[in-house]
């Protein structure tokens, strides 16, 4: 029996409540608000403080499509996965230590901003286009792809039409209450689906028999964070060496992430905001990766990991609760699906047309050059969520793990000696992020679509090719830089000056540190 067939008529009922509500509020404030069109919004002021900081890093990461995709890997291999949580505290750290205080210092107010006050005009110029491409294949195409599975388990319709209407809700949404309807109701909605994961796991486990019963019904190895090097799944070579790349593009360098730090009040609260961050990374495992261990156990027949999580909601929950889960889960991708085509938008259109292009265009020319943009950035991102549906060997966690393992080595390797290694040039730096570019998505484009892994057998694990690429651009970086005789980058003064942690950061990030390797010798050896 589908997803579909068991979902009642309250569901249903729900869903469209939901929905009319939280509409209902962003028209309500969209129009509360509107002599404040002219304010930027982008880094409130600085005047974020460490919760808010860190629930919206967090809140960013762990978004609805990353809760389907984990509860999906935790079905086929179980807490391996906690490694793209709980690792994650290293990254999150180096943000914290070193860049954050560079970028703070530098006073800027976006990423392409800091590298091109560094190294010139035509990086920044190359890294708003990167931005783009970053936005609709890693933000906007894998969220609707992640979205489509949700309609389609849902509804039972075909991908291209889940993706469509999908995309339709996000257009409802922005006619009825804006952007505005997002911000003033992401945190709600965020709270919402913790406390649905936690009832979720508690359920789950009770039907399970509790803790030692689940530990004795899984398969060998299931709660191990390091497998073996011969694992297919994920040996531990491929997470020692590959998710690094990974872990400093996302959370070091990806403008989404850093945003929240960027708007900091001061570098201290950035810092702490960090740490709040690697803390709630904790939560992932038991909230998200747990209930598709839990979903294995009582449901080993089904025939899609990808359904794990909602197989679990429509198993374990009365109706009604089942339509409130559905609900959440549409109207937060329907929020990032509208972050995205905005993000996109503004970059294209402020960054690219307006500032090389057009300068003297108007408001009305720029307000339609971002609809077109906005229309075309929504073409383009169906054609590409259907193309990653295509992909074949794969499920809901590695195609997104993969995908991005693919977009990380060339910012990666331009962030980490852009910023750390005073000999850096900016020729070193442009070719990077052209022929690194071009030969990391290229290397992705063949991995997943012209000679895939699953029919394939020569291919190393995306993980560890990841790294393969880090390493030869990192050389190329060396080299180009050392043979070149213009110069490397100055760096600002203020720059120069960046402060680095007090000593009550320290001390929390040692305990977090301490908790972390506690983690790790109990979750392996088993």
């Amino acid at each position: 029996m589908n997803i579909y067939d068991k979902l009642q008529p309250l569901d249903f009922i729900v869903v469209g409540l939901y929905l009319a509500i939280v509409i209902g509020i962003g028209a309500w404030v969209s129009f509360r608000n509107r002599t404040a069109v002219g304010e930027n919004p982008f880094l409130a002021g600085n005047s974020l403080r460490w919760p808010g900081i860190g629930f919206t890093m967090w809140g960013t990461n762990v978004g609805p499509s990353m809760l389907i995709a984990s509860a999906s890997i935790g079905f086929t291999t179980g807490i391996v996965a906690g490694n793209f949580a709980w690792y994650a505290f290293i990254f999150i750290f180096l943000l914290a230590a070193v860049f954050a205080p560079r970028y703070l210092g530098a006073g800027t107010a976006t990423l392409p901003g800091y590298m091109g006050n560094r190294f010139g005009d035509t990086t920044r110029n190359i890294l708003a286009w990167y931005t783009l491409i970053t936005i609709l294949v890693s933000w906007l195409s894998l969220t609707l792809f992640a979205g489509g599975i949700l309609i389609r388990q849902i509804l039972g319709l075909p991908m291209w039409l889940s993706v469509m209407v999908l995309l339709a809700i996000a257009a409802f949404f922005t006619i009825a209450g804006g952007l505005k309807t997002i911000a003033y109701t992401n945190v709600f909605q965020m709270i919402l689906l913790i406390i649905v994961s936690l009832a979720l796991t508690l359920v789950g486990l009770d039907r399970a028999g509790g803790t030692a019963a689940l530990a004795t019904a899984t398969p060998s190895g299931f709660w191990n964070l390091f497998l073996p090097a011969d694992n297919p799944d994920y040996p531990w070579p491929a997470i020692i060496l590959g998710y690094p790349v990974m872990g400093v593009w996302f959370w070091c360098t990806d403008q989404s992430m850093v945003q929240s730090v960027l708007g900091a009040k001061s570098l201290k609260q950035g810092q702490l905001g960090a740490n709040f961050t690697g803390w709630l990374k904790i939560l992932d495992v038991p909230l998200f990766i747990l209930p598709g261990i839990l979903c294995y156990v009582l449901f080993p027949d089904l025939d899609d990991p990808d359904k794990a999580y909602m197989t679990m909601v429509t198993e374990l929950f009365p109706p009604g609760m089942q339509g409130l889960v559905m609900a959440v889960l549409i109207a937060a991708l329907v929020s990032t699906v509208d972050s995205a085509l905005n993000a996109l938008s503004t970059v294209f259109t402020m960054d690219i047309y307006v500032k090389k292009y057009k300068p003297e265009a108007g408001s009305a020319e720029i307000r339609r050059t971002g609809h077109l943009v906005t229309l075309a950035g929504a073409a383009i991102a169906v054609c590409i969520t259907l193309a990653i549906d295509s992909i074949k060997g794969l499920n809901l966690f590695d195609v997104f793990q993969s995908v991005l393992g693919f977009i990380a080595p060339p910012m990666t390797t331009v962030f980490l000696f852009g910023v750390l290694w005073k000999r850096t040039t900016t020729k070193a730096v442009n070719s990077i992020l052209t022929f690194g570019t071009l030969l990391s998505m290229g290397t992705g484009i063949c991995y997943l679509w012209i000679f895939p892994a699953d029919t394939y057998d020569f291919w190393p694990h995306f993980l560890l090719l990841s790294f393969y690429l880090f390493l030869l651009l990192s050389v190329l970086m060396v080299l180009i830089s050392l043979t070149d005789k213009s110069g490397s980058a100055e760096v600002s003064p203020e720059e120069r000056k960046a402060a680095g942690m007090s000593g009550k950061v320290r001390w929390l990030w040692g305990a977090l540190a301490v908790v972390m390797i506690v983690l790790y010798v109990l979750f392996n050896g088993r």
